[in-house]
């Protein structure tokens, strides 16, 4: 049994330890929760990730979550369910100990980051420069990740790292490694916002890989990337529109209340916020099963493309209609900026787009929803 004890000697000893300081949640707490009430796994199809997620079961923990928990635990938990999981689950065919991890996890056991994102080269994968050393005594890696959800609560780091020199796809695997390794160094990214997602930042000073090398096989990181990615993208565009909607609610309700509802041109600039958010809704619906079902990475930019453009706009409008209460603490103000993360976090807005004209060709002659 030691092929799968091992790999988890990284593990902590209960769901609830390195949590947020008191008076936070934190997204290893909700993790925790979810994972001991079987909600994890009734997000797959069998509870069983290597199946594919469920949209609509995802959608309803969206926007449960979105509204009783805060932005930072549902960012912690959104990254591990669309991504961490499905790509584990996936690998754990060529590996038990990989298996062992993805199970800790639907259970809520253990919390794994997702660390891609490098220091320098941000969201260009290609050219990171975080790497993999072969030595007398196995694989070590070195490097720095930045901006790294749950990388402060996190049991292993789940690390794309270069294998071979250049930019070609098959130069860059996914490596495991226990975050409580001391030659790994974790520091709290100093932000204000997304309180409880544990974003870090993350270095690596040779620290060794755990059991069965390369996660999925040698040379498949970005491969494994971009085929997952596209279901973090989905997440991204129910959790937009769960936002919206819950802004605009949050948003008329104060205006009624403060006697502003039946301005004409108050109203009018809400109702186009709304019907912004109705489409982003229809086209998460309309597309999201075949992101799902096939990681379909064209109706993966139209969502995420979709989405960071309705919550810059949705969340501009409700914060101005706020008046000087957005700036209060955790405001509307605040939301706004939050909401800034639909247009970067799974790549940028422009980027997506581009991906999407890419594809305009073969788009264009048929409606949307139907395949090619």
């Amino acid at each position: 049994m030691s092929e799968v004890v091992e790999p988890l000697r990284g593990s902590r000893p209960g769901p609830t330890a390195r949590s947020a300081p008191a008076g936070t949640g934190s997204g290893r707490e909700l993790w925790a929760r979810l994972g001991a009430a079987g909600a994890l796994r009734g997000l797959y199809q069998e509870g069983q990730p290597e199946r594919g997620i469920v949209p609509d079961r995802l959608r309803d923990l969206i926007v449960r979550s979105e509204a009783q928990e805060g932005t930072g635990p549902l960012l912690s938990v959104c990254v591990q369910a669309a991504t961490v999981l499905p790509l584990l689950a996936e690998a754990g065919r060529r590996g038990p100990a990989v298996g062992d991890v993805g199970r800790r996890m639907l259970d809520g056991r253990s919390v794994v980051a997702l660390a891609a994102t490098d220091s320098g080269p941000g969201s260009d994968l290609t050219a990171l420069t975080t790497h993999a050393e072969e030595t007398g005594t196995g694989t070590v890696l070195r490097g720095t990740k930045r901006w790294i959800t749950n990388a402060v609560h996190a049991d292993l780091l789940l690390v794309l790292a270069r294998r071979r020199p250049g930019p070609h796809f098959t130069h860059f695997s996914w490596y495991l490694v226990p975050a409580d390794d001391p030659r790994v160094q974790v520091e709290a990214a100093p932000s204000p916002y997304f309180t409880g997602s544990g974003t870090g930042h993350v270095h690596l000073d040779g620290v060794p890989v755990l059991a069965d090398g390369p996660v999925g096989g040698a040379g498949r990181g970005l491969p494994l990337f971009a085929r997952h990615i596209a279901v973090e993208r989905l997440a991204g565009g129910l959790w937009a529109a769960a936002a919206c909607r819950r802004a605009l609610a949050d948003t008329r309700d104060r205006l009624a209340e403060h006697g502003l509802w039946e301005q004409p041109a108050i109203r009018q600039r809400l109702a186009a916020a709304l019907v912004r958010t109705r489409q982003l809704e229809a086209l998460v619906e309309t597309l999201g099963s075949a992101v799902a079902a096939e990681h379909d990475h064209t109706a993966a930019a139209l969502v995420k493309a979709a989405a960071g453009e309705t919550a810059d706009h949705v969340l501009d409008v409700c914060a101005h209609l706020s008046g000087a209460d957005g700036f209060a603490a955790a405001g509307m103000q605040h939301r706004r900026a939050e909401a800034a993360l639909f247009g970067i976090a799974g790549g940028s807005t422009e980027t997506v787009l581009a991906s999407v004209a890419d594809q305009a060709e073969a788009l264009l002659p048929r409606p949307c929803g139907v395949a090619s």
